[in-house]
């Protein structure tokens, strides 16, 4: 069943590592994974624009403020495509890699690693109920810190290497992941520059 490592990886984390280690699921089972999770950013992200709005300032001069229904839509859909390719393109980054490791696993394995790892992260997007930016700063910044943890753990169980080689090789994976975010932030910049940014209510 798709999503069923989800509570393992919160609750005991090495022993889910080794469960999915042990079981490898199909490419399309582990890509069906990240093409639902990523609908929580992505869906909670148009909710919160819409319905709820953010709040901008503090005190009196405190302003919410919300989208137009089809500029949150366009923004909604290219973030969840965005995710989609992050997560791919980690995927494909941790299997090159894995190489000068002396570890060699496939596209499958490569892609476990990435969605199981980017899980917490993409969960942090519940955080939007309470769309305060400090607050979702927090949710994401504990979200993030687990998604790194999970992959610290994971990387020695996955692609079957010492956890000092382990060590080394998700610290380059983590650098590698702050690249991609970069960049997804550059096109996001240019895009709003091309006259492709929020249009508030």
């Amino acid at each position: 069943m798709i999503l069923n490592h989800l509570f393992g990886i919160y609750t005991q984390p090495k022993e889910e590592w080794k469960s999915i280690d042990k079981k490898h699921e199909s490419y399309f089972y582990a890509l069906s994974h990240i093409l639902i999770i990523s609908l929580i950013p992505a869906g909670m992200a148009y909710y919160a624009s819409t319905t709820i709005g953010w709040d901008i300032g503090a005190g009196a001069t405190a302003e919410t403020l919300k989208l137009t229904t089809q500029s949150a839509l366009a923004m909604s859909v290219a973030m969840y495509f965005g995710l989609i390719f992050g997560v791919v393109a980690l995927a494909v980054l941790i299997h090159e890699m894995a190489k000068s490791f002396q570890a060699e696993p496939n596209y499958t394995q490569s892609l476990e690693l990435a969605a199981y790892t980017a899980t917490p992260l993409f969960m942090a997007g519940f955080g939007a109920f309470y769309p305060e930016l400090w607050f979702l700063m927090m949710v994401v910044l504990v979200g993030l810190s687990y998604s790194i943890y999970l992959l610290y753990t994971g990387v020695p169980i996955m692609l079957h290497i010492p956890e000092e080689k382990g060590f080394i090789f998700s610290s380059s994976v983590v650098t590698c992941g702050l690249v991609l975010m970069v960049i997804l932030m550059a096109a996001s910049v240019i895009l709003w520059s091309m006259g492709l940014g929020p249009q508030h209510m």
